[in-house]
């Protein structure tokens, strides 16, 4: 019964297939919406929960209050290499790397760029590249003793920053002084770890006239089980150094962990913002379904009549109707989810390919594609149960005399 229920539900909408289609549009951008919205919001915490991973949870940062816009952007709080000395002291840390950054004018040729260059502990440099998942494609990473060179990211090899491709051994003018291009990193897909230049904190300390401030102190420690207790232990220790207590405070020290639910949480109220507009789109596709059906029931009210006269029961009436409206949800969940795919696998390829970053992945798990039909099929239902109550109750005697 139900298959001859579906197949007349099926001619139904094909004998109206431009008002079909267009009810269908609704439904077809608002399930897109919502799966390219879950799609990259699933690739983009996978993204992020990766860059954790190859950071690691044995480690833990800390950093200057006031420095909103991350490292380089100054303020009146700074770091020093007292605080580091402090740290490297404390029970349980294994190794200690720190940084300081600054934006610079960059020149090669006749072009001119501007991006952060950063100076690092070369004492240290093997835990810098691990934090940052840095790896040398071409040439080398920067080791201890090294004068006079730089680092730089992968976009000026593929993405001619600079104008050109850079190559091992060319020059780049920072400020004013020339440094000879020692290794290049391989993509990160990172805009900004690509477009990172780096080089021995003692010269970037000349060049920037910066003698002791430090942007980030980042610390290892010997037993991951036990980073929050260190790092609480780090607090104290820079509180009392610093002669400081937890109200006047000027410094944070965030562990993976905190970093991960921040993350999270801001993934989270831009996503549900983003849904809540998707729903609207819902919203219009179900109300252009109920107006589809409600006009079905006018126009086949004689066909109704004719139907209950030869013994179709009122509840015959309305599961066609159900049908119907769940059929053109499910038309518009498979085109939408084909939609969904195309627009997130193009998003992908645009922030590869043009934006130079890995951060926008499209996720595309089983469970999204089976939910966004599932969704579509019940707010098409949903959409036509009243039109289809509607029809039942319509009396034999008097669809039979309907014009």
């Amino acid at each position: 019964m139900i298959s001859d229920f579906t197949l007349i539900a099926f001619k139904n909408l094909k004998k109206r297939k431009l008002r079909a289609f267009l009810t269908l549009l609704g439904i077809l951008i608002a399930v897109a919406t919502i799966f390219v919205l879950i799609s990259v919001s699933i690739g983009l915490e996978n993204a992020v929960q990766e860059q954790f991973r190859l950071l690691g949870t044995d480690k833990f940062f800390i950093q200057p209050k006031g420095q909103l816009a991350g490292p380089g952007t100054g303020g009146a709080v700074e770091l020093t290499q007292e605080d580091v000395n402090v740290v490297e002291k404390i029970q349980g840390v294994e190794e200690v790397t720190y940084w300081v950054a600054n934006p610079a004018k960059i020149e090669h040729k006749d072009e001119i760029r501007y991006t952060n260059v950063i100076g690092i502990d070369l004492e240290t440099a093997d835990l810098f590249a691990e934090i940052g998942a840095y790896e040398a494609e071409d040439g080398r990473l920067l080791e201890k003793g090294d004068q006079g060179v730089i680092g730089i990211g992968s976009q000026y090899k593929y993405n001619n920053f600079l104008g050109e491709e850079i190559r091992i051994g060319d020059e780049i003018l920072i400020g004013d002084k020339e440094f000879s291009v020692k290794g290049i990193l391989k993509t990160v897909g990172n805009p900004s770890d690509d477009r990172l230049i780096y080089m021995p904190i003692e010269e970037f300390r000349d060049l920037f006239d910066e003698p002791t401030r430090i942007d980030m102190i980042v610390v290892q420690v010997q037993d991951q089980d036990n980073i929050n207790q260190i790092a609480e232990r780090t607090e104290r220790k820079l509180l009392s150094s610093r002669g400081l207590d937890e109200d006047t405070q000027d410094f944070t020290i965030s562990t993976p962990e905190e970093l991960l639910e921040s993350f999270g949480n801001i993934l989270d109220i831009i996503t549900g913002f983003l849904l809540a507009i998707a729903a609207i789109s819902l919203i219009v596709g179900g109300i252009g379904i109920a107006n589809t059906m409600y006009t079905s029931v006018l126009e086949r009210t004689k066909e109704i009549g004719v139907m209950k006269s030869i013994g179709a029961k009122n509840s015959d009436i309305t599961l066609i109707f159900l049908i119907e409206s769940a059929l053109l949800g499910l038309i518009g969940g498979i085109l939408g989810v084909a939609l969904g795919i195309s627009i997130s696998l193009t998003i992908e390829y645009i922030a590869v390919n043009q934006l130079g970053t890995t951060l926008l992945q499209a996720a595309m798990p089983l469970e999204l594609i089976l939910g966004s039909l599932a969704f579509a099929i019940i707010a098409g239902a949903v959409s036509g149960t009243i039109p289809a109550i509607q029809a039942a109750k319509i009396q034999p005697t008097q669809a039979l005399r309907y014009e």
